[in-house]
């Protein structure tokens, strides 16, 4: 999983560190007794009662802080130090005086902080603190940085007595890398421009004869360079600040950067993401070509390396990202080489993917939930008067008597619904079985559906979920009888709670199925008989297999393989009303879904399912069956192929219509292009819905288009290599699109019509980003799980995502009532598509 800070290595170039620094700002543990007595030392201390264990914000124990020894003189260096346990992104530090119940008053005015992983060591300058000995102060810092130790210094200009208490505010770095090496950046002096400092400015390691090693800076903090390498983020810093750059011949013949990463453990690398300038009209562009080793712990480097050509673009100047795919090797140590496209090379930012190749340590501070900043608030109230103590016994006293008055409330709500549960064991095998006969509930309802519940383990193991099937077949009839979905009250429990009480369990043992044939299954109906399909039910013609021929393999799933073909004959074969634009040509470009020789017997059916599906759907927005290839194996069906690909693709390579774009040719859409399309979207979901069909993987790599823009929907994404950074794997099986999905269909398992009007939002918001963000790009994918549940406890804390700048205020409300809590408040594919067709024309 990705850390906070290289989290935001995934924003298109509009929004910087400090933007994501607002939402890693968790207590560390200091007030709340996460952070051990054991963790927290000193210099020295004045008593044993003003040791470093009690310089806890907001707390009261001992003398009531930590004060060193004696009188603080200027040029002493005094400190307070912090083991957090692991490495942190530490953005904010709290600090107080010595209150002591109204009998102290001694604070820091000023102190600086010195942080440190396990060997580097870095100091920041001085930070302003405290001007009373109650009030809290907060200070923001500038950069965040990556550490595992904390030190505070006070800082005093008179010899006085100090005292401190402090809290530390940040979040987890699950990144795991500890350094990177790599070449100095050198100086640009092209003529007429300014010169451009390519330096590694924030790098915290060493420097030795040319080189970086031992540390970070600027590659991991966060902050995306802009299209222009001379425009920088920040105010008052030289010309190409963002960058780390290189000349291709001051490194003598080699052509190539080197640059060696370390990480924290041993970690199974699925990809890397590399910001890269791409200002070609100056001799800059993204790297032509990249080799990565590997070097696993207690072993040296592997001789096989993983090569990625990049697709060069002299079109379009925009810095982008490259995805170099990792291919999933294990490794502590990688030691990646960038090959030169042209004079210059830049980078901004680079960050991992990955898993832990081990189990997971257990740290001493856990991050959770309910350690939330809700204090942080109360730290901004910087002059508040000094607490009054004199009603202090009065108020425990209530409270005491309001929390057992609680307790009491519980344990009578839980003994009814224990009693309520006995009496529903003894009647309800007389009542579920007439109440099931009697429903026929919508395709949403059906007990067929196949259901996953993400943070319930035991519906991820199929022995297990063997075991279980009486009670999810008894709790399918309950079900039934109350004619829909029955939701748990969300309101009362928690999530895993939750999921072991009165919510129906729909799931199946073989969740792999998830994946579908070819990568996904397209669309969910309701279950149909493996005996009624045969061939007659397939309304599509047989076409003849030899006149396929395969131009090249599009992408693979579970059982399956989609083919880039080209049809002889096809439009003679189909004849007069074919679903084929008028073309002169005797042979089409098709895509062709063939079923593997080793697919399962449950596969085949599947497929056989599909194709019959696929068979009656019609229409203009929805990709079309042609003819299959079903009399022998291996199993085709054939369907219509876009010339100009996925709408992610498509949409990622253009810049919105302006002056500029129509001066230098550079491809663009226009804001009536994307309402367009947006349009096209909702009348095929339109479509799909008036059937009672759910899609289950609606974004805007599943829409493909042709050569006049026509917008067909399908079901290729998940079978693509290229998009695998957008499904998250469950315990190496199952897939699922968890940045698209519903908060329901992630946590309830529940896909319906309405869940994809959540997913249909978030593919408006890519279509009115031109997809160069991926959707949560701040978030890693255990955080958007995570964000799920806050949209479960539905208690004002989950995040959304921000409105795009092309995107109009009133399309934007749209896209937020589609990501609605409560299923009835979002809108049907009916009226988005009412919604959205008058804009096309203004």
């Amino acid at each position: 999983s990705l850390g906070f800070v290289h989290k935001q290595s995934f924003l298109s170039g509009r929004k910087s560190c400090a933007v994501y620094s607002i939402h890693c700002r968790y207590a560390l543990g200091m007030e709340d007794g996460r952070i051990k007595d054991d963790d927290i030392t000193a210099s020295s201390q004045w008593y044993e009662t003003t040791g470093p264990q009690y310089a806890r914000l907001n707390r009261e124990e001992g003398e009531g802080a930590w004060c060193p020894e004696g009188q603080l003189e200027p040029s002493d260096s005094q400190y307070l130090q912090v083991d957090l346990g692991r490495l942190t992104f530490l953005t904010v530090v709290g600090t107080q005086g010595r209150y002591a119940r109204n009998s102290g008053n001694e604070f820091a005015r000023a102190y600086r902080n010195t942080v440190s992983d396990h060997t580097q060591h870095f100091e920041q300058g001085s930070n302003p603190a405290n001007k009373n000995a109650y009030a809290s102060v907060i200070n923001d810092l500038h950069p965040p940085v990556i550490t595992r130790y904390v030190r505070l210094i006070p800082v005093t200009t008179l010899s006085t007595t100090v005292c401190m208490r402090v809290e530390l505010y940040g979040c987890p770095w699950e990144d795991g890398l500890v350094s990177y090496s790599a070449p100095e950046g050198q100086l640009m002096m092209p003529p007429g421009y300014p010169i451009a400092s390519l330096n590694d400015s924030t790098y915290d390691g060493d420097h030795e004869k040319r080189k970086l090693f031992g540390g970070m800076g600027q590659l991991t903090d966060g902050v995306i360079g802009m299209d222009d390498f001379l425009l920088t983020r920040q105010y008052h810093v030289w010309p190409g600040y963002d960058y780390l750059g290189w000349r291709n011949d001051s490194l003598g013949t080699q052509g190539f950067v080197e640059m060696e990463f370390v990480f924290d453990r041993q970690r199974n690398f699925t990809s890397m993401k590399v910001h890269s300038n791409n200002m070609f009209s100056r001799g800059v562009k993204i790297f032509a070509s990249v080799s990565c080793w590997f070097k696993p712990r207690f072993a040296g480097w592997e001789a096989e390396a993983v090569a990625f050509k990049t697709v060069l673009d002299d079109r379009n100047p925009s810095a982008r990202y490259v995805t170099v795919p990792l291919n999933r090797r294990t490794a502590k140590s990688l030691r990646c080489r960038f090959n030169f496209a042209d004079v210059w090379m830049m980078f901004s930012e680079i960050s991992f993917q990955s898993g832990n190749n081990t189990k997971t340590h257990s740290h001493k501070h856990t991050h959770t939930d309910k350690h939330r900043l809700a204090s942080l608030k109360k730290l901004k109230q910087n002059n508040f008067d000094p607490p009054d103590d004199g009603k202090t016994p009065i108020l425990i006293g209530c409270l005491v008597t309001i929390i057992l008055l609680l307790v009491i409330i519980i344990f009578l709500i839980l003994w009814c619904q224990y009693v309520c549960k006995v009496l529903e064991k003894v009647t309800g095998f007389l009542l579920v079985p007439s109440c099931a006969l009697l429903s026929s509930g919508p395709a949403n309802t059906d007990p067929h559906y196949e259901r996953v519940f993400l943070l319930d383990p035991q519906y991820q193991n199929p022995a297990a979920l063997r075991n279980k099937l009486p009670e999810l077949s008894q709790s399918a009839e309950a079900s039934a009888c109350g004619g829909g979905y029955a939701e748990p009250d969300i309101t009362q429990c928690t999530p895993h709670q939750c999921f072991h009480s009165n919510a129906p369990h729909y799931a199946e043992t073989d969740i792999v199925r998830l994946q579908g044939v070819t990568g996904s299954n397209m669309y969910a109906v309701p279950a149909l008989t493996v005996d009624s399909l045969t061939r007659k039910d397939i309304s599509a013609a047989e076409f003849p297999r030899q006149q396929l021929i395969f131009r090249e393999k599009l992408g693979e799933g579970q059982f399956g393989e989609v083919h880039l073909c080209e049809a002889e004959g096809l439009p003679e074969f189909l004849g007069e009303g074919s679903p084929l634009p008028d073309r002169d040509e005797h042979s089409v470009l098709v895509a062709v879904k063939q079923l593997r020789a080793d697919a399962t017997s449950q596969a085949r059916n599947d497929f056989l399912k599909e194709i019959k599906i696929m068979s009656r759907l019609n229409d203009p927005n929805i990709i079309r069956l042609l003819c299959v290839c079903v009399s022998s194996d291996p199993l085709c069906m054939v369907t219509e192929y876009m010339e100009n690909g996925d709408l992610n693709m498509f949409l990622s390579q253009r810049e919105i219509e302006s002056t500029l774009t129509h001066a230098n040719n550079i491809p663009s859409v226009s804001l009536s292009d994307l309402l367009h399309m947006s349009v096209q979207i909702s009348s095929g979901m339109k479509y799909l819905a008036s059937l009672n069909f759910v899609h289950r993987d609606l974004a805007t790599r599943n829409c493909l288009l042709d050569r006049r823009l026509t917008i067909k929907i399908a079901d290729f994404g998940m079978s693509r290599n290229l998009y695998s950074s957008d499904y998250y794997r469950i315990q190496g099986r199952a897939v699922l699109p968890i940045r698209w999905m519903a908060w329901e269909s992630i946590l309830l398992g529940k896909f319906t019509t309405a869940s994809d009007v959540w997913a249909f939002g978030v593919t408006l918001w890519e279509i009115f980003t031109l997809c160069k963000e991926q959707p949560y790009s701040l978030l890693s994918d255990e955080q958007v799980i995570e964000n799920t549940g806050e949209f479960f406890r539905n208690q004002g804390r989950q995040i959304f995502l921000y409105g795009p700048p092309l995107c109009p205020p009133s399309l934007f409300e749209l896209m937020m009532r589609c990501w609605s809590r409560d299923i009835p408040d979002r809108p049907t594919f009916e009226g988005l598509y009412q919604a959205l067709r008058p804009h096309v024309n203004q």
